[in-house]
Protein backbone atom coordinates (compact mmCIF):
# COMPACT_ATOMS: atom_id res chain seq x y z
CA UNK A 1 0.00 0.00 0.00
CA UNK A 2 1.23 3.34 -0.71
CA UNK A 3 0.76 6.60 1.54
CA UNK A 4 0.89 9.72 0.13
CA UNK A 5 3.64 12.29 1.31
CA UNK A 6 2.24 13.75 4.53
CA UNK A 7 1.08 17.72 4.12
CA UNK A 8 2.02 18.75 6.88
CA UNK A 9 2.76 22.78 7.01
CA UNK A 10 6.39 23.52 7.26
CA UNK A 11 5.64 26.62 9.44
CA UNK A 12 3.73 24.60 11.66
CA UNK A 13 6.42 22.08 12.17
CA UNK A 14 8.12 23.73 14.89
CA UNK A 15 6.27 22.70 18.28
CA UNK A 16 6.14 26.45 19.86
CA UNK A 17 4.77 27.65 16.54
CA UNK A 18 1.85 25.00 16.32
CA UNK A 19 1.26 25.83 20.27
CA UNK A 20 1.12 29.39 19.51
CA UNK A 21 -1.60 28.44 16.72
CA UNK A 22 -3.66 26.77 18.78
CA UNK A 23 -3.58 29.34 21.67
CA UNK A 24 -4.79 31.53 19.71
CA UNK A 25 -7.25 29.69 17.72
CA UNK A 26 -9.79 29.69 20.74
CA UNK A 27 -9.67 33.03 21.21
CA UNK A 28 -10.14 36.39 19.29
CA UNK A 29 -6.79 38.22 20.32
CA UNK A 30 -3.96 37.87 23.04
CA UNK A 31 -2.25 40.08 24.18
CA UNK A 32 1.83 39.30 23.89
CA UNK A 33 2.48 38.63 27.73
CA UNK A 34 -0.37 36.41 27.96
CA UNK A 35 0.64 34.50 25.52
CA UNK A 36 4.21 35.03 26.31
CA UNK A 37 3.02 33.77 30.12
CA UNK A 38 0.99 30.91 28.37
CA UNK A 39 3.60 29.78 26.83
CA UNK A 40 6.11 29.86 29.80
CA UNK A 41 9.35 31.13 27.30
CA UNK A 42 10.82 34.66 27.44
CA UNK A 43 10.04 37.63 25.29
CA UNK A 44 12.44 37.10 22.48
CA UNK A 45 11.65 33.68 21.81
CA UNK A 46 7.64 34.85 21.84
CA UNK A 47 8.89 37.56 19.23
CA UNK A 48 11.22 35.19 17.08
CA UNK A 49 8.09 33.13 16.20
CA UNK A 50 5.42 35.51 16.07
CA UNK A 51 8.02 37.53 13.16
CA UNK A 52 7.55 34.26 11.51
CA UNK A 53 4.02 33.36 12.09
CA UNK A 54 3.64 36.87 10.82
CA UNK A 55 5.44 36.32 7.64
CA UNK A 56 3.95 33.78 6.61
CA UNK A 57 0.37 35.33 7.09
CA UNK A 58 -0.43 33.37 10.01
CA UNK A 59 -0.99 35.64 12.74
CA UNK A 60 -2.40 39.75 12.74
CA UNK A 61 -0.99 41.95 14.87
CA UNK A 62 -2.25 45.10 15.99
CA UNK A 63 -0.51 47.72 18.72
CA UNK A 64 -2.47 49.81 21.29
CA UNK A 65 -1.07 52.19 23.34
CA UNK A 66 -2.07 50.57 27.18
CA UNK A 67 -3.67 52.74 30.29
CA UNK A 68 0.22 53.51 30.95
CA UNK A 69 0.91 55.23 27.61
CA UNK A 70 3.09 51.78 26.97
CA UNK A 71 2.32 49.85 23.51
CA UNK A 72 0.99 46.83 23.93
CA UNK A 73 0.93 44.24 21.34
CA UNK A 74 -2.06 42.17 20.16
CA UNK A 75 -1.52 39.00 18.60
CA UNK A 76 -4.49 37.23 16.79
CA UNK A 77 -4.93 34.17 13.92
CA UNK A 78 -5.03 35.27 10.66
CA UNK A 79 -8.04 34.02 8.43
CA UNK A 80 -4.97 32.41 6.32
CA UNK A 81 -3.58 31.04 9.59
CA UNK A 82 -7.11 29.51 10.86
CA UNK A 83 -6.58 27.56 7.24
CA UNK A 84 -3.71 26.75 7.44
CA UNK A 85 -3.90 25.16 11.30
CA UNK A 86 -7.07 23.34 10.11
CA UNK A 87 -5.35 21.72 7.26
CA UNK A 88 -2.56 20.61 9.35
CA UNK A 89 -4.30 19.31 12.49
CA UNK A 90 -6.36 17.39 9.70
CA UNK A 91 -2.92 15.71 8.07
CA UNK A 92 -1.50 14.94 11.27
CA UNK A 93 -5.42 13.41 12.57
CA UNK A 94 -4.93 11.43 9.24
CA UNK A 95 -1.40 10.50 9.76
CA UNK A 96 -2.29 9.22 13.05
CA UNK A 97 -5.19 7.05 11.74
CA UNK A 98 -2.98 5.64 9.36
CA UNK A 99 -1.06 4.15 12.06
CA UNK A 100 -3.51 2.04 13.15
CA UNK A 101 -3.77 1.16 17.05
CA UNK A 102 -0.59 -0.40 17.28
CA UNK A 103 2.64 0.42 15.77
CA UNK A 104 5.05 -2.09 14.99
CA UNK A 105 7.87 -2.98 17.80
CA UNK A 106 11.57 -4.00 18.46
CA UNK A 107 11.24 -7.14 19.94
CA UNK A 108 15.07 -6.65 20.84
CA UNK A 109 14.89 -2.91 21.97
CA UNK A 110 11.13 -3.13 23.43
CA UNK A 111 10.95 0.26 21.44
CA UNK A 112 8.86 1.08 18.17
CA UNK A 113 10.55 0.90 15.01
CA UNK A 114 11.53 4.34 13.59
CA UNK A 115 12.92 4.26 10.29
CA UNK A 116 15.81 6.42 9.05
CA UNK A 117 14.47 6.87 5.42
Amino acid sequence: MKHPIPRLDPVLLEPKRLQICGALAVVDELEFGTLRDLLGVADSVLSKHLKTLDEAGCVALRKQRGSTGRPRTWIGLSTSGRRVLQGHVAELRRLAGDLGTELPSDPAAGNPVVSST
